[in-house]
């Protein structure tokens, strides 16, 4: 089989780069990446034939599935330059379908996140399920929202055979340095403070990109045609926790956290219900969340040579934000 991976050379699209090769040794991968600041080529296998594209101008000839992972997805960059999410997130997952439409292509696999749905409160009872309204709150979530749209207007127009899956966030090795494991881990290292929101009590989903990993795979080999999945794993953990875990396994005060003004749509919660995954494909998540997390820091203090050179490609600072985008009110919940 032949298996094309897009966004391959990034964070999420590399592991599962990885992961199916060791685990479907006989199929041909290939990966595609535009290799913008987020994608480093050094994170596939040097094997991996990697073709330097845009997903809008992907050539799918001779593919048999199509699992995409292109996304831009950093949500405080997404309020200086919100145009470029759309662009690629919208526009570019259409042009891949068109394109997976035409050849014949027997799968097409989109990888969504949580964010489609809005927030919750944070003593809200319930999570989110499948069939959840989407309500997302910010440019980038809107953009993924647009994406699992057109991703699904395929399947019921064109009958493209697809399949989704939204999940929680991912941490893990090889995460560019935007993310917050990463940045509150190498601001640590270098001497810096970690700047934590002043709603330092929202929380997120969290789940190790190897279970990601291992879930699309389920969806891809078992799954239900048309079906979306939810990926979670029920571990819930606030910034502010994230960053006492980096200070506890370095072993550094509680003074090198500085608290920073909330960026304008900040969610406050997300929660996955991950109960059709496990009861229809049988996967449930094997990496415990605190020696994970623990895990990738020391991974980050051992692989300084992988992350320096990348802190200074991202196109945002998590402070400009806070004087270029204009405040937005909190719709009620």
């Amino acid at each position: 089989m032949r298996v094309l991976v897009t966004g391959a050379a990034g964070f999420i699209g590399s592991h599962f780069t990885r992961h199916w090769l060791a685990a479907h040794p006989s199929d041909e991968v290939v990966a595609l990446d535009a290799l913008t600041y987020s994608g480093v080529s050094a994170n596939l296998p040097a094997d991996v034939p990697l073709v330097h594209a845009d997903i809008a101008e992907a050539d799918v000839e001779g593919v048999d599935v199509v699992v995409n992972f292109a996304a831009e997805s950093h949500n405080s960059l997404a309020l200086l330059d919100p145009a470029r999410f759309f662009r690629t997130n919208v526009l570019g997952t259409q042009a891949l379908l068109e394109a997976c439409r035409r050849a014949g292509v027997r799968r097409f696999h989109h990888v969504s996140t949580c964010e489609v749905y809005g927030d919750l409160a944070l003593d809200a009872a319930e999570a989110f399920h499948e069939d959840s309204p989407y309500r997302p709150r910010t440019p980038y979530n809107a953009s993924k929202a647009g994406a699992d749209h057109a991703v699904r207007s395929y399947f019921e127009t064109f009958e493209l055979p697809v399949t989704i899956t939204n999940c929680a966030n991912n941490y893990g090795p090889n995460q560019f340095p935007e993310k917050v494991l990463p940045l509150f881990t190498t601001r640590a290292l270098d001497g810096e403070q970690l700047p934590v929101y002043a709603s330092s009590d929202n929380r997120r989903e969290w789940i190790h990109v190897r279970d990601h990993c291992r879930a699309i795979e389920a969806v891809l080999l078992e799954g239900e045609i048309g079906r979306t999945y939810h990926v979670g794993t029920g571990v819930e953990a606030s910034v502010d926790e994230i960053a006492d875990l980096v200070l506890d396994e370095l072993g550094l005060p509680q003074s090198r956290k500085t608290v920073v003004p909330d960026r304008p749509g900040h969610d406050r919660r997300y929660l996955l219900d991950s109960t059709r995954i496990a009861r229809e494909l049988g996967w449930r998540p094997e990496v415990g969340f605190e020696a994970g997390v623990r895990d990738t820091i020391r991974w980050y203090a051992a692989n300084r040579a992988w992350w320096e050179p990348l802190r200074a490609l991202s196109p945002i600072d998590e402070n400009s934000w806070a004087t270029t985008a204009p405040s937005a009110p909190r719709t009620p919940a």
